[in-house]
């Protein structure tokens, strides 16, 4: 007989003595209650229950356990957020003017309505002023309007500065006890940074609204017929409605970098598309608004090409459509006392790359007049560079 043993240990013993020896164990008989309680157990943490919250009380304490841990993690982030809502809470004003058919800025369809309007509390030069929108005060006298402290207060307004182009208000206020909201710099924001809307929406005032900048740059936009004609707006998808206009865009420093001014909606209502002027373009008007009384634009005294596309940029030489084409030339201006040339294209202003013709029209308009400035120009297939003194406006008839 072979030692062999393909099949293991227990084919050294008859299959009949195996099969006898399971058979003679002893039979266990569960009890009914016990077969229930785990198959109710079972049921119960089964995945498809368990997404219904329909667990045992002791995973459900071993999840509290975790959950705690992991809010630690989100609660450090928040905390920055509501530091930064108790900072500005009380540089924000809720505003309340006699303006008969006051209207919300708005792009797209929907009914425009605004049921008041709001502000920030600035410090400039040792005095204080509540920056604000135009179309929030427009046409109403000081007397006429009601500025709503966050300490419950009432005040007035002394002096009323407005600019109907950029939809920018400025008023000065004194009073005791005034909580200033530091500025920041518009220009270092970047998509996907967070920010903070705080405003009175629908007339709830010192509502705070979170979200991130989700566009820069934004122009040409339809606002109900408001006619404002130069726009630079920051677009965030923090939620802003009626009554949110002229209230801070902030930033996770507590700076203020834009103020709010128009939605996109078909409804009326916030979704999710807002719009801000940025605090350095509306800092510039505000300025001048204080200083001079009104604003004073710089002209360079070019039309520019609105429909500048990809045949047009392949014609002159250019791989795509970039910078602002010059269609002509205003007698006796800047552009022509630089020699500028139709068909030139406008690459760079200063050190800006140029993305089209209103981006060039926004950073002329907010150049101080007499300044002389740096084009980047494209010409015959080559760069050059143009040295150019901008002039006043208001001493041309400009063609564009």
């Amino acid at each position: 007989m072979s030692a062999h043993r393909p099949f293991g240990p227990f084919m050294s013993f008859p299959l009949l003595v195996v099969v006898a020896a399971l058979s003679s164990l002893p039979t266990i008989v569960w009890p009914r209650t016990v077969v229930a309680q785990v198959a109710i157990q079972a049921a119960i943490e089964h995945p498809a229950i368990e997404h219904r919250g329909m667990i045992s009380a002791e995973k459900r304490a071993e999840l509290y356990r975790q959950l705690q841990r992991q809010a630690e993690v989100l609660q450090k982030q928040s905390a920055v957020v509501k530091t930064v809502a108790k900072l500005i809470g009380p540089t924000v004003v809720h505003i309340e003017a006699d303006v008969t058919n006051r209207q919300s800025l708005q792009y797209g369809s929907g009914r425009h309505v605004e049921e008041a309007g709001s502000g920030v509390i600035v410090n400039l030069k040792g005095k204080h002023y509540v920056l604000t929108n135009r179309h929030v005060i427009r046409g109403a006298l000081p007397e006429g309007i009601k500025i709503g402290m966050a300490d419950g207060r009432r005040i007035h307004p002394t002096k009323v500065w407005e600019d109907a182009e950029t939809d920018v208000a400025v008023m000065a206020i004194t009073a005791p006890d005034l909580v200033a909201a530091p500025l920041g710099n518009s220009d270092r924001m970047e998509i996907g940074d967070f920010v903070l809307a705080v405003g009175s929406p629908f007339g709830l005032s010192h509502s705070v609204t979170y979200g991130i900048i989700s566009a820069k740059g934004r122009r040409d936009l339809a606002l109900g017929g408001a006619g404002v004609r130069f726009q630079d707006f920051i677009q965030t998808d923090a939620a802003i409605n009626p009554g949110n206009s002229g209230g801070p865009l902030i930033n996770l420093r507590g700076e203020v970098i834009g103020i709010n001014t128009a939605i996109a909606s078909n409804s009326g209502g916030n979704e999710g598309i807002g719009f801000a002027i940025p605090i350095n373009m509306f800092g510039i008007i505000v300025r001048q608004l204080i200083e001079h009384g009104k604003v004073s634009r710089a002209f360079l005294g070019v039309t520019l090409d609105s429909k500048f596309g990809p045949a047009m940029a392949a014609e002159v030489g250019l791989p795509r459509p970039i910078g602002a084409r010059i269609t002509s030339i205003t007698p006796n201006s800047p552009a022509q006392a630089a020699k500028l040339q139709v068909n030139d294209v406008i690459l760079r202003f200063e050190k800006t790359p140029i993305e089209d013709d209103a981006h060039l029209v926004n950073l002329v308009s907010l150049t101080e007049i007499g300044k002389g400035v740096s084009l980047e120009v494209f010409r015959n297939r080559k760069t050059i560079v143009v040295q150019v003194e901008v002039g006043d406006r208001s001493k041309f008839k400009p063609q564009g």
